[in-house]
Parts: C-alpha cells; sequence; structure tokens
C-alpha cells in the first residue's frame, strides 16, 4: 500500500522496498520464494518482514538487521533530516527579516511544490530537489508567518512551539504503541487528507470569488475545529513517517532512501506548522 506522503513511500517502492506493506516485493511469490525479490532482510517465518500481514503480533519483534555497507541508517536520517529542516529554519529566518513582499513569498511556495511534485516522480532522490524545496518552503513559511504575526502577535512562536509538543507526543505514542500504524490507519489518514485538502480548496475558492473567509473555515469555533482535525492529520502522517523509518532501517534499505525520509518528515513537519498557526490563530481572534 502506498505512503499518504508520495515522495517519501516512491522511493522505498522504486528500490525494491513495498513501502506501506511493511514487506518487500515480492514479485516471484508465485514462483516460488516469497522473498526471491528481498534484498534487505532474510526471514525465519512470513510474519517477520510483514508487521501488517494476517498472523501473530510481531510487528516490534523483528529483529534489526545489521548494518551494511550502503544501507540506511538511523544516524543518516537524522543528518539529512537536520540539514533539511535546518535550511527550511535560515530560509524561513531569512524571510521574515529581509521582509519579503508577499507575492515573492507565495511564489516561493509555488516553486517548492513543484520541486516537491517533480521529486515525487523520481524513481531515486535528488538531494538537490530536495534541499532547494527546503529553501524556497522555509522562504514562503517566513512570509506567511510574519503575516499571520500581524493578526495575532506571537502566533509564530506558539505554532513552533506547538508543532515541537505535538511531534515529541507523536513519537512517544508510536515508539510505546499506542498508535499502530497499520493498513486501516493508513487507508483513514489518506481519506481524511484527501477530504480535509479539497475542503480547503473549496473554501480558497468561495473566498476568492465571494471575499471574506469563505466557508469561515478559518475563523470563530469552525476555524479552530479545522485547525485541530488539520493537526491530527498532521500527526498521522508524522506516525506514518516514523514506521516507514522504523521498515527501512529493519530491511536495510539503501543509504540514498535517507534523503526519501527527510523529505517525508519535512512535509509532515512544514504541513503541522502551518495547522498549527492558523489554529492558533483562529482562537486569538476568539479570545
Amino acid at each position: 500500500m502506498r505512503s499518504s506522503n508520495p515522495v517519501f513511500s516512491r522511493g522505498f517502492r522504486d528500490n525494491g522496498y513495498a513501502g506501506f506493506n511493511g514487506a518487500p516485493q515480492a514479485g516471484t511469490a508465485a514462483q516460488g520464494n516469497p522473498y526471491a525479490n528481498n534484498p534487505y532482510a532474510e526471514p525465519t517465518n512470513p510474519y517477520a518482514t510483514n508487521p501488517y500481514a494476517q498472523g501473530p503480533d510481531v510487528q516490534h519483534g523483528a529483529p534489526q538487521a545489521p548494518a551494511q555497507p550502503g544501507r540506511m541508517t538511523m544516524d543518516d536520517v537524522v543528518m539529512r533530516t537536520g540539514t533539511t529542516l535546518g535550511l527550511v529554519v535560515v530560509a524561513a529566518a531569512i524571510g521574515w527579516a529581509a521582509k519579503i513582499p508577499v507575492g515573492v513569498g507565495f511564489a516561493a511556495g509555488l516553486v517548492a511544490m513543484v520541486l516537491g511534485f517533480v521529486q515525487s516522480f523520481k524513481q531515486k532522490p535528488v538531494p538537490a530537489l530536495i534541499l532547494g524545496y527546503a529553501a524556497l518552503e522555509g522562504l514562503f513559511l517566513g512570509v506567511v508567518s510574519r503575516s499571520y504575526n500581524h493578526y495575532a502577535d506571537g502566533a509564530p512562536v506558539q505554532a513552533v512551539l506547538g508543532t515541537i509538543a505535538v511531534s515529541v507526543g507523536v513519537l512517544i505514542a508510536y515508539k510505546t504503541k499506542l498508535i499502530r500504524v497499520d493498513r486501516r490507519f493508513i487507508r483513514f489518514v489518506t481519506a481524511a487528507a484527501i477530504g480535509f485538502v479539497l475542503l480547503m480548496l473549496v473554501n480558497v475558492l468561495f473566498a476568492a470569488f465571494g471575499g471574506g473567509d469563505g466557508l469561515g473555515l478559518r475563523s470563530g469555533p469552525l476555524g479552530i475545529g479545522v485547525g485541530v482535525i488539520g493537526v491530527l492529520i498532521g500527526a498521522a502522517f508524522l506516525a506514518i513517517d516514523f514506521k516507514q523509518i522504523e521498515d527501512g532501517v529493519r530491511y536495510g534499505a539503501p543509504r540514498e532512501i535517507a534523503w526519501m525520509a527527510a523529505f517525508g518528515l519535512t512535509l509532515s513537519l512544514v504541513w503541522i506548522y502551518v495547522q498549527m498557526l492558523q489554529l492558533v490563530t483562529a482562537i486569538t481572534g476568539n479570545d
């Protein structure tokens, strides 16, 4: 099954990893060994490599594959994620301090979105595209944050703290198995995200042609409710990313996939921050 983050899952899938199936691809399963196409693991039972299969609950019981040259490690993920997020933060600070015009900021955001789509259709991660996305997305966030700060003083700082709190909370919940990422979870999150995005697009269209806040989804009690839902969807994305990373390290995915992991985490954290920013603004506006 695909990830809700297409950029992330595609890299795993195109390198012989089945993405959120939780198991390596098995194109020759019908011909014999179901793990013939799995360069990452040598299981002793069919459930050790598939935490989503119908069988014993060994999702967290499969042994960790020993580190091998050229295989992704958690350190690789941490380093590349730190680089990508660090670039987002630096670019956001520049966008804020330099008082870049709103139009330029939104243009940067549009180009960042294009780079994200280009990377999502690449068979392998391209660090230049990922870092370019991070830089332009950071400029966009800096401009947007400064604009929101005019309406709700201090909202960006509260949104950053909220994003950190949500991220830590999701990590703890995932590691303690309070959140169980399985097929049903992924399907539900994917459907919720699609519905949420479509609703926001409708709201934007109503705002563009009717003026005001469109359907009123970003202000008042309704805006608070929508903001909470947006943050929860982002938190679910993050849990799915954690699962993808855990499986990638366990099965010895290629080291280059660490860039996909960094990209996926960045997308999820940016989503959470933007939703948190709008949520804080909606709450402040009701004070």
